[in-house]
This record gives C-alpha cells, sequence and structure tokens, in this order.
C-alpha cells in the first residue's frame, strides 16, 4: 500500500507541467517518480494528438494513459491503442471555408487519429510545427474524407482571432460543434461534447479511481473544464483569469516547479480529498 494509492493527477503540458523552454524541472521530474512510486496515478491531458506526444510521454513517463486532442481521445501508449475517442461531425468543412473566405490570412489544420494535416499555411501553423516537431503534410481539406477528430485555426493578429471566434460561434451549425481557445492565438473546433473535464471523468472510470480522488492542474481557457470536473482543481499562478477563478487552489508558477508543490501539498495533508 502506498501513500497515494487511489489518487489522479492529470495536468495540462504548456504552462503548467512544462517550463517555458518546453522541459521539465527536475524537482517536478522527482516528485512525479515519487508520487507515482507511493501508489499514485500520472498523466498529462493535452491538446495534442498522440503522434506529437510521444517524444513528451518519454520524458513524462506517466504510468496512466494520456489525454489528448482537447478532450477527444485517451490513449494509451503501453498498448499503442486508443482507450476510447470521438470525432468531429463531418460538415465541419463548412466552416473551415466560411473562416477563409472572412480571414484569408488564418492559418488552418486537421486532425485524424494518427496525423496532423496542415490545409492553410501561415507564421501561427510554422511555430506549432517548431513547438510540436509535427511533419509538414499538406491536404485540401475539401477532397479529405478521414474522420477528423479536431480542426485548429491560428492567426497571429489579435482582431483576426476575434473574428474568426465570432464568426464560428455564430454560424448556422455552431451547434453541432464544440470550441475551445487553448492558446491566445489558436482556436479549435472539437467534437460535441469533448472536452478536458468529460475526458478526466472517462480516464477516472477506466482506472477505477474515484473523481473525488482526482487532481486536475492547468493554466487556460481549455483546462477550465477540466479543473472544475475534478475533485480538486488548481491553477497555476501564471493561468488565465478564467482558470484561476474556476480553481479550488491557486499555486506557484510553472517556472516554480508547480506539480512538485502539489504533490508535497498531497503528502503533507494540505489537500484534502472527499470534502
Amino acid at each position: 500500500m502506498g501513500k497515494f494509492d487511489g489518487i489522479l493527477i492529470c495536468t495540462d503540458l504548456d504552462g503548467t507541467l512544462l517550463k517555458k523552454d518546453k522541459t521539465i524541472s527536475a524537482e517536478n521530474y522527482a516528485a512525479i517518480e515519487y508520487f507515482k512510486r507511493e501508489g499514485g496515478y500520472f498523466t498529462f491531458v493535452t491538446g495534442r494528438v498522440p503522434c506529437v506526444s510521444r517524444m513528451i510521454y518519454e520524458m513524462v513517463n506517466p504510468n496512466a494513459p494520456i489525454g489528448c486532442t482537447n478532450g477527444a481521445a485517451i490513449y494509451d501508449f503501453e498498448k499503442n491503442e486508443y482507450l476510447w475517442s470521438t470525432t468531429v461531425a463531418p460538415h465541419y468543412k463548412e466552416l473551415i471555408t466560411a473562416v477563409i473566405e472572412a480571414v484569408p490570412s488564418a492559418g488552418a489544420q486537421v486532425s485524424t487519429h494518427d496525423a496532423v494535416y496542415f490545409c492553410r499555411e501561415n507564421e501561427s501553423m510554422v511555430k506549432f510545427r517548431q513547438r510540436t516537431g509535427a511533419p509538414n503534410l499538406v491536404v485540401d481539406y475539401k477532397t479529405f474524407d478521414e474522420p477528423i477528430t479536431k480542426v485548429l485555426f491560428g492567426e497571429e493578429d489579435g482582431e483576426n482571432i476575434q473574428k474568426i471566434i465570432e464568426l464560428l460561434n455564430n454560424h448556422p451549425k455552431a451547434n453541432d460543434f464544440d470550441y475551445i481557445r487553448s492558446e491566445r492565438m489558436l482556436y479549435e473546433i472539437v467534437p460535441r461534447g469533448a472536452s478536458k473535464g468529460n475526458l478526466l471523468i472517462k480516464l477516472a472510470e477506466i482506472l477505477g479511481i474515484d473523481r473525488s480522488k482526482t487532481i486536475a492542474v492547468g493554466d487556460y481557457n481549455n483546462d477550465v473544464s477540466m479543473i472544475e470536473a475534478a475533485g480538486v482543481g488548481i491553477a497555476v499562478a501564471n493561468a488565465v483569469p478564467e482558470a484561476k477563478a474556476a480553481a479550488d487552489i491557486v499555486t506557484v508558477s510553472n517556472e516554480e516547479h508547480a506539480i512538485a508543490k502539489i504533490i508535497e501539498m498531497i503528502d503533507r495533508g494540505e489537500i484534502v480529498f472527499g470534502k
């Protein structure tokens, strides 16, 4: 029996577990290993798809399946298989066309279960590939016929990203999809009902974990549902106001070993479950 038996920690990556240089601090890594040795489940929930997550998976070394595609899938790297997934309604192409016509400079990509494909190039798409290591696979979305897990738009101009958000939210078929702002200049179409929060609930069920003993840690708008769904929701100090407002606890920043701090708080009994 370990002191962390029956506890699940789900963390976001960028701005939460990862430092600005996209590495994990030695303090965080040591704390995670200690948490796992003592019976805890540790994993990450990300907007990335599995094909661009393996390097991070090998760096973090979670002992539970990961959540990916901003709530659209749960993937088990040990088994190399999806445990659960959902896809976007096929008429997503109408929304891409509407965005491109309204904001010609917008970048766009679509993700399947196995790859990320770039439909429209711009600076945001270049930055995405640099950050994630995704290959530059190009498709014409109009003729693309594989089921997809999400659509991502990128636009460096703040007024244009707001224009994209307003256009999608007011589209005649808006209610067939859900939407999430995953970074300041990125906006995503995801399957209806897909969210990091619903994914946390599904993962806890798969692992047989009582939801009251789950912890979610995040920093951005796409983490809010996960923070709200967890038994204990935590925002890092560098989080956006929406994430902090949803959290039970606001801890130190991602540059100050936030995950290590949280595990230390559990160890000391400063985080109480099932209240």
